[in-house]
């Protein structure tokens, strides 16, 4: 029973989405706004919780003791260990998911509607009542510490972290969300208390709730979930100041293959330009074999298998930022393309052709993320946090396709930033020494 339950969360789940997604917006008698939308057919719901503020929420004494307590919670509660909560999560049929990053802690629900009462009630102790016991502290981090250990190992790691460090500073951003190991191996229990009343509070909440539920039966159910819990957290951190000097910056590494990572100042989420400035991204970085960067640096010179350039939008940084691993030999030569291309489609922009095509299957595409229940609560739960309104699912494909050539081109020569264009290296590049800059 237990088992033909969980497969029935699976398979509803995974249900393909309807052509419309009506979304409405309600407040709770005890004053929490959430997203709802509403579904019948099937006898499930998920919901998304959102706190903002994350890792970097941290101390930096207390590196990783966001994430550790984050990944705490689902190890035991109120009256229940570690094994007693997880087999209550089975007996429900219920699926709940911990996860924490730079700007956002979030939890995961799904349950089916015969068991939802019992389901939230459990999932309540893990957020207002987590136990954070001695041993179930020291589980996990262990599991973290192996982590660690395996990310000083990994290129693609060490490039990230260096990027970090390099263009924040002494911002929280520049840090681990997992930590160091000295500060890791050093947090207390106290720490994780600490950390649970910094990240977990009312005033960085975001909701959104999609399936078999009313708007009476959601609100009722918000206020006995969330009702308790603290109204503030910890101040959230301000602004990032970038610093992206340009040029090349190696880091040595042991690895036949080096990796190269890179970024510029990006562009705001709600920003006027914002879609020209995707689209752009989608025809020079984001389009997989259609991109003319892997156009130019994998298919015609076969520098690389992968290269792709994205917007990074955090809470207090936007970046233009993208990644590319080739043998030592030959990275020089990828870093090389791909300013030349960076360059280029800045002075003499895209084409209408380029456009077109990025314009059909970006509109094509989206559709296809509303495949289940899960994935529109996620979705819906994003566009709060991005201050977007409740018609957006609607109206995002008009948006894509009002920008025009002159548009995207016009982005591209005020934003495309060569200058600004930094790389950090990790491996044994020929022809680039550590912390040289850039031709």
């Amino acid at each position: 029973m237990i088992r033909a339950a969980l497969v029935a969360i699976g398979l509803l789940a995974a249900l393909p989405a309807r052509a419309e997604v009506e979304i409405q917006e309600i407040t709770t008698p005890g004053g929490i706004t959430a997203w709802l939308v509403e579904e019948n057919s099937n006898p499930f719901v998920a919901l998304e919780l959102r706190f903002r503020g994350g890792t970097s929420l941290d101390t930096p004494e207390t590196l990783g003791a966001v994430s550790l307590m984050t990944h705490t919670l689902e190890e035991g509660a109120g009256d229940m260990d570690a094994n007693a909560f997880a087999t209550r999560s089975e007996e429900l049929a219920a699926s709940f998911s911990y996860n924490v990053y730079d700007d956002v802690l979030s939890v995961s629900a799904k349950f089916l509607t015969e068991n939802r009462d019992e389901a939230v009630t459990h999932l309540r102790e893990s957020l207002v009542n987590p136990r954070f016991d001695q041993d179930a502290v020291d589980r996990v981090r262990g599991q973290m510490l192996s982590i660690i250990q395996s990310d000083a190992k990994d290129p693609n790691a060490q490039a990230g972290r260096a990027l970090d460090q390099l263009i924040f500073g002494d911002h929280p951003y520049a840090n681990s969300g997992d930590g160091t190991l000295e500060t890791v191996t050093a947090l207390t229990r106290e720490d994780v208390l600490a950390a649970h009343k910094a990240a977990i509070a009312r005033d960085r909440l975001y909701v959104s709730a999609v399936g078999d539920i009313t708007a009476d039966e959601l609100s009722a159910l918000l206020d006995r979930l969330l009702g308790d819990l603290p109204e503030t957290g910890a101040p959230l951190p301000g602004r990032a100041e970038l610093n992206l000097p340009g040029g090349t910056h190696v880091t040595p590494f042991a690895t036949p293959q080096s990796v190269a990572v890179f970024a510029q100042p990006g562009i705001d989420r709600d920003h006027e330009d914002f879609f020209a400035a995707y689209l752009l991204n989608h025809i020079l970085g984001g389009g997989g074999f259609e991109s003319r960067l892997m156009t130019e640096v994998r298919e015609k010179r076969g520098l690389t298998y992968g290269v792709y350039a994205y917007l990074a939008n955090k809470d207090n940084a936007d970046l233009w930022a993208g990644s590319v691993a080739s043998a030592n030999d030959r990275i020089a030569e990828a870093i090389e393309v791909i300013r030349d291309q960076w360059a280029r489609v800045q002075t003499e922009g895209v084409t209408q052709a380029e456009l077109d095509d990025a314009k059909t299957y970006l509109t094509g595409a989206y559709p296809l993320r509303f495949d289940g229940n899960g994935p529109i609560a996620n979705i819906a739960v994003g566009m709060q946090m991005d201050d977007l309104p409740t018609d957006y699912i609607a109206t995002r494909n008009d948006k894509v396709m009002a920008v025009t050539l002159e548009d995207v081109n016009r982005v591209a020569r005020d934003y495309l930033d060569p200058d600004k264009l930094t790389f950090v290296v990790v491996g044994q590049p020929d022809g680039l020494m550590p912390d040289t800059a850039a031709n």
